[in-house]
């Protein structure tokens, strides 16, 4: 027989972490997110770069100290996963204890760490680049691209296959929700089984 209670608060804490997870995803990407990190989080490369992502080519005199470029982009979606996880994490305490109910700890790390481990991966765009690829999405990707208006950066328009408006950034966008969903029911899981329960 179906334990109806538990059923109903383990239905309500999973579409509260989901509804709080999906909800804030776009406000951690656009706004949370800092500009140069949305910009450098995909750059892959064994090239040196100074701190800034300026090429060390560029200056060849800077004793500066460099990294890889792909070192580069790994600090810059660390940096973006870390305020994205924490803004998520923060949310969902103050959510679900408003509501009167304490996530165990546990329950939330594990959550979050799907997220984040994921996040990452995700958005490094080697790997989404792959995975649409073999979903048959390659042709949606080169199809929906943008042109981005010249300016400082880019004395020409550039075409662009990974920013707003874009096949790819659409696909990333749809990922990382279906995961938050995902991550939702493991920390309601965690929360809920009989063995844990508060």
């Amino acid at each position: 027989m179906t334990d109806r209670p538990h059923a109903i608060e383990s239905l309500a804490l999973l579409g509260t972490l989901a509804a709080a997870f999906d909800g804030l995803h776009p406000l951690c990407d656009q706004w949370v997110q800092n500009s140069t990190d949305a910009s450098n989080k995909g750059v892959h490369g064994d090239h040196p770069v100074y701190r800034d992502g300026t090429p060390a080519t560029e200056n060849p005199g800077n004793s500066a100290s460099t990294m890889t470029a792909s070192a580069f982009g790994r600090r810059a979606v660390a940096r973006h996963v870390a305020s994205y996880s924490a803004v998520q994490m923060a949310a969902a305490i103050v959510v679900t204890r408003t509501l009167g109910y304490r996530v165990p700890a546990g329950a939330l790390f594990a959550g979050a760490a799907i997220n984040a481990a994921t996040h990452a991966v995700i958005d490094r765009r080697d790997p989404l680049i792959w995975l649409a690829k073999k979903c048959g999405k390659h042709g949606y990707i080169t199809h929906a691209t943008v042109v981005r208006k010249a300016g400082e950066e880019w004395p020409e328009p550039v075409q662009d296959i990974a920013g707003p408006g874009t096949a790819l950034m659409e696909l990333d966008q749809a990922l990382h929700r279906a995961i938050g969903i995902g991550a939702a029911a493991v920390t309601t899981w965690l929360a809920t089984r009989k063995t844990g329960r508060r």
